[in-house]
């Protein structure tokens, strides 16, 4: 999945949500609803939508499924942060050379 497409995912504050969720560790849907004003039915096409974007995995146990964090799914968000990192040590260095100029 591109960054792009990656993007679109997370630009559901619901999601993001999620994921932050389960970053703390695995949880079911069940779990993951606590505290939305979501039905069931919504958690589950939410799950499907980042499991589909690669972010989340699900392990089935018995009936029930548990969920948590994919790292590898953020591999092209990675990658795209990525190419603007050698563009910020340059503006820090310049926004540093300029206070200094203020100061004295």
């Amino acid at each position: 999945m591109s960054e792009t497409e990656i993007f679109k995912v997370l630009a559901d504050p619901t999601r993001r949500a999620i994921l932050e969720r389960l970053s703390a560790g695995e949880a079911t849907a069940t779990d993951l609803r606590e505290g939305f004003a979501i039905t069931q039915p919504a958690m589950s096409q939410h799950l499907a939508v980042l499991r589909g974007a690669g972010l989340v995995s699900e392990r089935r146990e018995g009936r029930f499924a548990h969920y948590r964090v994919d790292p590898d799914g953020f591999a092209p968000l990675h990658q795209w942060l990525g190419r603007y990192r050698a563009f910020w040590p340059d503006r820090i260095d310049n926004l540093k050379d300029l206070l200094r100029e203020m100061d004295q």
